[in-house]
């Protein structure tokens, strides 16, 4: 059973050419705008296997000449792998560590090592614990030193460094800031190991790489310079959510408010990624821009919308002239005339656009992108979250109910860790008064358990999880909010479905590994209702990363009817729909639902109905704005960017991409 087919979703066949040049000459050609030696590899295990190999050779290098090999290792998602074949290397391969030394890059303060919350724990736990490395040459920065004593403690681990012969390698990630160890926006070339404030994204972004559910204000972590100074560094990088931070640090110059962007500095740097890490380089993205290019539909429209961006014009006014000049000649000698071009990528944008999601009956359907039969369709929505339903789809949805498609809604996850404890206290006040107006006041179960959560909450300390009794409740509070919402959108109750995957529950931000018992649960649900529309959430970039683990489970369940060779199957479309977060690059969109203002005031209730996600919502970082605004703000701007391209003009549009069963 195959159980992570999102990541083998890929929505632009990208070339060879473009990330595995044959020869020097190549590789200088379609890297110009790259300021930094960059690897592109297919798939995350092919880039962990090189560099796995290449710090095996180091070691074994240096091994022969009797020296130690010193490894800055850091922390994080993207190195989780890597650490997990130099461990398999150990132990299958017999590759001994015994001559490594390991400096940790970072550490959160206040936090003694020993705390499971720790750098160094996660560290350990990841790598030194699996391997023949003496316990003598692993440093870490103490986070529980006195700050009056931080400034020379900071230098004495410098000096060790030193002592140790300096860095052979550095293994570090990529924040969504950009930075690299802990090293905020701002930080400095000339910076050494020092104690710096962790900003509010840095810290979101620990807790849920690292599973914490508090971090410190604080890290002491090793400086720019210090970090420079290595005789190699490896920039790791894998997936969607790092392209936008990636190209930046790549491709813009160096500033210290990206401090990745230091890389390009180094005479010994490699940036390793992957091809979805890869998506917004100039070579990736924009390849007519540094080399011949192998044309198909999605590269000529990602080409033409480009221009048209470029230049502000609409695309039937585009010219020959605006090809020549702008590098896309090929698509002159390809069509014959900016005409050609022009007309053919009208017609094609303009044939996602569809009020009819489910398919308009009685009608041609040659350019629609549903089909007219059957009608009325069965339609499933998959929801990761009880809200995100309304908040990335929700003027389809209500479009769907009202043409008459029987619509059901599965909410895959209770959601519950993201509700406030004032929640529940409002709640649990709300259920007590209402025993003592309306009921006898002798209910000792309501009463007790009242005084129980209440002390609990009372006495709950900053990174306390949940008792089980208060989860629950949690979770109530969002499966009411979420039923509210299918109320308003006219969905039958008994057409909610919610499906409380096992891997969420955990109580914490960390959960646990995807399983059969998820699958199978998705799996029963798809059977029951046979729909003829599947609605799944396609922003695998998203910062929650629970989105990618709710798509699994419903790939993973529709490969299992596949090979089942179901008869429903054989008439169902699945649709890939995107959050708050961003959307579908225009290139891809097969299916865009326009929203008139009434539909969209609609969509910011239902989203609004939602109530404990209001004011709170996890994961914002820097952005103020709540989901209901970022998603009215999307909505719009897709809409503008078919009206900039001379298109219809409507006040709001959702797309959607079609996902095909491998």
């Amino acid at each position: 059973m195959r159980i992570n087919l999102s990541s083998q979703i890929s929505l632009n066949r990208v070339s060879t050419k473009y990330y595995k040049p044959e020869n020097a000459v190549e590789r200088s050609v379609l890297t110009r705008f790259e300021k930094a030696p960059t690897y592109i590899y297919e798939t995350v295990e092919e880039g962990v296997e090189s560099i796995a190999n290449e710090i095996a050779e180091k070691i074994k290098q240096r091994q022969q000449e009797g020296k130690y090999c010193v490894i800055g290792a850091g922390t994080g998602l993207s190195l989780r792998l890597l650490y997990a074949e130099l461990v398999r290397k150990h132990k299958e391969e017999k590759l001994s560590f015994h001559n490594v030394v390991i400096f940790n890059l970072f550490e959160y303060y206040p936090l003694a090592k020993e705390n499971v919350n720790s750098s160094f724990a996660q560290l350990s736990e990841l790598l030194l614990d699996n391997l023949n490395i003496d316990k003598q040459n692993i440093f870490t920065p103490d986070g529980t030193i006195a700050q009056e004593n931080v400034i020379d403690y900071c230098r004495l681990y410098e000096e060790r460094i030193q002592q140790m012969g300096g860095l052979d390698i550095v293994l570090m990630g990529i924040g969504r800031e950009g930075n690299i160890a802990m090293n905020e926006p701002g930080s400095q070339l000339s910076s050494t190991t020092r104690l710096i404030l962790t900003d509010n994204t840095s810290k979101a972004e620990a807790a849920h790489n690292l599973g914490l559910d508090v971090v410190p204000p604080c890290s002491i972590t090793m400086g720019i310079a210090t970090i420079m100074a290595a005789k190699k560094v490896y920039l790791v990088a894998w997936g969607d959510e790092k392209s936008d931070i990636i190209k930046s640090a790549i491709e813009d110059k160096i500033s210290d408010t990206l401090p990745a962007s230091y890389i390009q500095l180094h005479n010994n740097a490699s940036v390793c990624i992957d091809l979805p890490a890869a998506a917004h380089l100039t070579r990736i993205q924009r390849p007519w821009l540094v080399t011949n290019c192998e044309w198909n539909d999605k590269l000529v429209r990602s080409a033409i919308v480009w221009l048209c961006l470029k230049l502000k014009k609409p695309i039937l006014k585009l010219t020959n002239k605006d090809y020549n000049e702008n590098g896309l000649s090929e698509l002159l000698a390809l069509y014959g005339s900016a005409y050609n071009v022009n007309i053919k990528i009208f017609n094609d944008l303009q044939h996602t656009i569809t009020g009819w999601p489910g398919g308009k009956p009685n009608a041609d359907d040659t350019y629609r992108p549903e089909r007219a039969k059957p009608f009325p369709k069965k339609v499933l929505v998959f929801s990761p979250h009880p809200d995100d339903d309304v908040i990335s789809m929700g003027g389809t949805l209500r479009r769907l109910v009202q043409q008459g498609h029987e619509v059901h809604v599965a909410y895959e996850t209770s959601g519950n860790i993201a509700v406030g404890d004032d929640e529940v206290q409002r709640f649990m006040h709300f259920i007590n008064g209402f025993n003592q107006i309306f009921g006898d006041n002798k209910d000792e179960c309501i009463k007790d358990k009242y005084s129980e959560i209440k002390k609990f909450l009372a006495e709950k300390k900053e990174g306390d999880i949940d008792s089980c009794d208060i989860l629950t409740i949690k979770g109530l509070i969002r499966r009411g909010e979420a039923r509210i919402a299918c109320t308003f959108n006219q969905v039958p109750l008994n057409r909610c479905h919610f499906l409380d995957l096992p891997f969420y529950e955990t109580g914490k931000i960390e959960k646990s590994p995807i399983s059969e018992a998820d699958i199978d649960k998705v799996l029963k649900l798809i059977r029951e209702v046979k729909p003829h529309q599947i609605y799944v959430a396609g922003d695998l970039a998203d910062p929650h990363g629970t989105h990618r683990v709710c798509t699994d489970a419903v790939l993973a369940a529709i490969d299992i009817e596949k090979e089942a060779k179901a008869e429903w199957l054989k008439d169902c479309r699945i649709w890939m729909y995107r959050g708050a977060w961003a959307e579908w690059e225009i290139e891809n969109i097969e299916m865009a639902v326009p929203l008139s203002p009434e539909e969209l005031r609609a969509k910011r209730i239902s989203i609004l109905k939602h109530q404990s996600q209001m004011e709170s919502a996890p994961f914002l970082g820097n952005d103020e704005r709540l989901f209901w605004q970022r998603s009215e703000d999307r909505n719009r701007g897709t809409a503008e960017l078919y009206d900039q391209l001379g298109l219809a003009c409507y006040e709001a549009m959702e797309a959607f991409v079609e996902y095909i069963p491998l």
